[in-house]
């Protein structure tokens, strides 16, 4: 039978038989990594140079669902950065595994607790091992810090010592702020299974595209066996779009352009936030250092009540905002702001905080 084809008599794909819809008349391939096509143009684009390793999808909370499920039990865990964005514990929640989490110490700087992850790790070896990935957001949201090269050199070593996948986030990464030297993509990590996360709601600035991807990389009998499981989970859910895998050739030739568009606003808020920051005669608040990303956690004094705060900016002046705890900072007085706004409106929410600020000061 090599060579020849066979009609399947249980095909039920109605593209197949001159159903289609004029409004997409080709036939539909179920490709659980995504349409070929689209995935040889964005790994040219990305600098992927092995097409085969990405699995396209609708968005890195789906990549995180499905990395959940490829490498935990139910009941098992993964690592996550503290501070952090809360996705990652809603997510594990809904996939039945665990969050154990890891500090992320800010002196001047943020920075990995790597001897922390090789307590966590170790003590994990000694028990049942439910430990399965560590996760580690490059640059993290809000506190905005890559991975230094010596911490990377670490946590791989590490992960290798002990056997756990990387889930590299970087869907900030080519928004630099005020970086160190050193910093680098985790993506097409070589020593250790490694799974990188990025997409277009970040590098397109266009969260409703409904487009990321999983660039598999690490020691070819770990990724031949990854990727063979990951075949089934997306195959079970085929998520990319026809129409959008259609319109990947118009939004990868927008890439350069919106990101300049991006990072000329970003850049341009932070400088106009530290200038603001300084000319304010209280000064009581600063920025804490971010390297990258589109956020930045502000610093005031820590008697203010964070919710509090944000209750009074909403009842004086319509605002909100989200709080340190929401990202759990353990200690009270921080408050996450956007270096997305248009200048005027950037300008103007700093304004309100410095002035909400004020007023809790003066009540002393």
């Amino acid at each position: 039978m090599q060579g020849r084809s066979l009609v399947k008599l249980n095909d039920s794909n109605p593209t197949s038989h001159g159903l289609a819809p004029q409004v997409l008349p080709t036939r539909y391939l179920a490709q659980p990594r995504g349409q070929e096509t689209a995935r040889e143009q964005l790994a040219q684009v990305i600098g992927c140079p092995d097409p085969s390793r990405l699995y396209l999808l609708s968005s890195t909370s789906q990549a995180y669902a499905w990395l959940m499920a490829l490498l935990c039990d139910p009941g098992d865990a993964v690592l996550a950065p503290k501070p952090g964005y809360p996705l990652i514990k809603s997510i594990a929640q809904f996939s039945g595994v665990n969050v154990e989490t890891y500090h992320l110490r800010f002196d001047g700087s943020w920075t990995m607790d790597v001897a922390q992850i090789e307590r966590m790790l170790a003590d994990d070896a000694h028990g049942d091992s439910k430990i399965k990935a560590l996760i580690v957001i490059n640059p993290n949201n809000p506190t905005g810090q890559y991975v230094k090269p010596e911490e990377r050199e670490r946590i791989v070593e590490l992960c290798r010592r002990y056997d756990i996948a990387i889930i590299a986030d970087e869907v900030f990464f080519d928004y630099a702020l005020e970086p160190f030297e050193g910093n680098r993509r985790f993506a097409g990590e070589r020593q250790v299974l490694t799974f990188a996360l990025d997409g277009f709601s970040k590098r397109l600035a266009a969260p409703h595209a409904k487009v990321g991807w999983i660039e598999v990389s690490g020691p070819s009998q770990d990724v031949e066996e990854a990727q063979r499981r990951l075949d089934v989970i997306a195959d079970d859910f085929l998520p990319m779009s026809e129409f959008i895998a259609e319109r990947m050739p118009d939004m990868l030739a927008e890439l350069n352009t919106q990101h300049d568009l991006v990072q000329q606003r970003i850049s341009r808020n932070l400088d106009s936030l530290h200038a603001m920051l300084e000319a304010d005669d209280l000064g009581v608040v600063n920025v804490l250092r971010a390297e990258g990303g589109w956020n930045v956690l502000l610093r005031m004094p820590s008697f203010i009540d964070e919710n509090d705060f944000v209750t009074y900016l909403i009842n004086q002046y319509g605002y909100t905002g989200q709080p340190g705890y929401f990202f759990d900072m353990e200690s009270n007085g921080y408050l996450a702001i956007s270096l997305l706004p248009e200048p005027e409106q950037f300008d103007e929410n700093v304004r309100v905080v410095l002035e909400a600020v004020r007023h809790f000061v003066d009540e002393i």
